[in-house]
């Protein structure tokens, strides 16, 4: 799991700005997921039935935008 991530403000910076830049460094870096995902255990044999699930949808995704290039 991530350790904890600090977001200093910049100069005349306002703190609605730097809550987003955290959220958005936050989002990139996983960590919301990763503790949505560590809420419930989940059995090693689901954890890999979802992670090829997930690898065939990114592979489809994939595919259809290589077709949509070539026509």
């Amino acid at each position: 799991m991530a350790c904890n991530y600090k977001v200093r403000p910049r100069k005349n910076e306002n703190i609605e700005r730097v809550i987003k830049r955290f959220n958005k460094k936050v989002k990139k870096l996983g960590i919301i997921e990763e503790v949505k995902e560590r809420r419930h255990y989940i059995k090693p044999s689901e954890r890999r039935r979802k992670a090829k699930k997930r690898s065939d949808a990114r592979r489809r995704k994939e595919e259809a935008k290589r077709r949509k290039q070539t026509t």
